[in-house]
């Protein structure tokens, strides 16, 4: 069993679920340091020692084998020590977001679990259309699907951008068609 924990943090911090309980469930677990910590790039794999071979073998066939890459594990390591306790004020930031949203112009938005909100915009309008709109002003949210927005917080939004973007959002969900 392999556990892709490309936000394995985010969903530690936000329901107070130790990582290893997490990953007790899996003989594989992968997590990403790019992905709310901030690293600009990196990831990493465990796995039992006996799987050793096996997991080197596949890592090489699909082109993992990289060098000199201590800089990269610098990166993470930093991320590590200083970026993991404050993903919680990504969690917070995206319940602000998802505040200042919800309602506007009859939108509704899926309450935040952590730093993913998900906005259903209003019979009236369209995802991609507010997603373009949104764009034009410097806010940049997806189209997740045709009715659904997808915004996320991270290391580099703060609450005072979270407060212009909800702004911005909340204005064009309003417009009339």
């Amino acid at each position: 069993m392999h556990l892709d924990g490309a936000r394995l943090w985010n969903a530690s911090i936000a329901s107070g679920t130790p990582l290893p309980a997490f990953a007790a469930c899996a003989d594989t677990v992968f997590v990403d340091f790019s992905k709310g910590l901030g690293a600009p790039i990196g990831a990493a794999l465990a796995f039992p020692a006996a799987a050793a071979d096996d997991v080197w073998t596949i890592r090489k066939r699909f082109g993992g084998a990289m060098r000199q890459s201590g800089i990269l594990a610098a990166a993470a390591l930093y991320a590590l020590e200083h970026n993991l306790t404050r993903m919680a004020d990504d969690h917070a930031n995206a319940a602000l977001l998802a505040s200042l949203v919800d309602g506007a112009g009859g939108a509704t938005v899926v309450t935040p679990e952590t730093n993913i909100v998900m906005i259903d915009v209003p019979a009236h309008t369209s995802a991609a259309k507010v997603s373009a709109a949104a764009k034009n002003r410097g806010v940049l949210v997806s189209a997740w699907t045709p009715t659904r927005l997808r915004a996320v917080t991270h290391l580099d939004v703060s609450e005072r951008d979270v407060r212009q973007a909800g702004q911005v959002v909340s204005e064009l969900l309003a417009m009339p068609a």
